[in-house]
């Protein structure tokens, strides 16, 4: 099966509607978008997880008040960190609490609850300007972090079978990132196939009553997917303008650009993401998922001038 390729790089097929995330309504189109990444976990393969952190620095301590200690810390972390990354141009907050790097410890859902739902009321109450999205693929979770102060959903399991989140999503009457992955990276004609699954799990999601304007697709770079599919998703972004819908790209500090790279670790790969936000804003991509804010805002408004016009301030 062959993928059009009749949309040029850098602009919809049609005008796509905007998109109310909390306090703030996105027009799609206008800019590129900028979300920060806050990482409430000891695990994360981009070495900032907040857990990581303060664990490290309360090694020598046990016991229950040491884990309450810890787990006030890691709200005040996040805080700071979400005000900078505000201050720097962000404009939606992700919060995740289980770590989705490959070999990860799986999290139970109350302990994921538990590791973000404080971060989040806290986020939502020193920063309510700013929409905040759960990163989460636990429907009972995202329901505890949409009663905290989250007002976007991002699956990272959006095209699997269970139709859960979806049916939250539809209830809460709440936006939803709907994100390509697979068990394994089986792919007769992968570019196809992507467009297929997200295509299908669009469908379903409206079909339990999520307006199509509630709906970003997120290509899952680095999901279910070797390396070399990875970067085939990146030259094929054009082609998810096929379905309508505006586009997430999260590649930051991701293990493929380390790959290209010749190994560089995690905190070396600040270039590559650079790289990849450009030609992602030049394919037509609405929302950058990055680690660096500032530099990919900086990034993002160059290229915003180039693609889609507007020029010097």
């Amino acid at each position: 099966m062959s993928v059009p390729m009749s949309v040029p790089p850098g602009a919809a097929a049609q005008p796509l509607p905007p998109t109310l995330i909390g306090p703030r309504l996105f027009e799609w189109g206008s800019r590129t978008y900028v979300m920060g990444i806050v990482n409430v976990t000891p695990d994360s393969f981009s070495g900032d997880g907040l857990l990581a952190a303060i664990e490290g620095r309360a090694a020598a301590t046990a016991g229950r008040r040491a884990t309450a200690g810890r787990r006030a810390a890691a709200v005040e972390a996040a805080v700071v960190q979400a005000q900078r990354m505000v201050a720097e141009g962000a404009d939606i907050l992700d919060v995740g609490g289980e770590s989705t790097r490959p070999g990860h410890e799986p999290v139970s859902a109350a302990e994921e609850t538990a590791r973000i739902v404080p971060v989040i009321a806290a986020i939502h109450a020193a920063l309510p300007e700013i929409p905040i999205s759960v990163d989460t693929a636990k429907a009972e979770v995202a329901a505890a972090a949409l009663e905290a102060g989250a007002a976007l959903l991002n699956d990272v399991w959006g095209v699997g079978s269970d139709d859960a989140m979806a049916r939250l999503a539809a209830e809460r009457h709440v936006p939803m990132i709907v994100m390509h992955n697979r068990e394994a990276a089986h792919y007769t004609d992968f570019v196809a196939e992507l467009l297929s699954d997200l295509r299908a799990a669009l469908d379903r999601a409206t079909k339990v009553g999520i307006p199509r304007e509630n709906l970003i697709v997120d290509p899952g770079f680095g999901f279910g997917k070797t390396p070399e599919h990875s970067l085939e998703a990146l030259r094929h972004l054009a082609a998810l303008r096929e379905l309508g819908q505006p586009v997430l790209l999260g590649t930051s500090r991701k293990s493929t650009l380390g790959r290209v790279l010749g190994g560089v670790p995690p905190e070396e790969r600040l270039e590559a993401t650079l790289a990849t936000t450009a030609l992602g804003i030049a394919a037509g991509v609405d929302i950058v998922r990055v680690h660096d804010v500032l530099a990919n805002v900086r990034a993002a408004r160059m290229s915003d001038a180039v693609v889609r016009g507007g020029g010097a301030r």
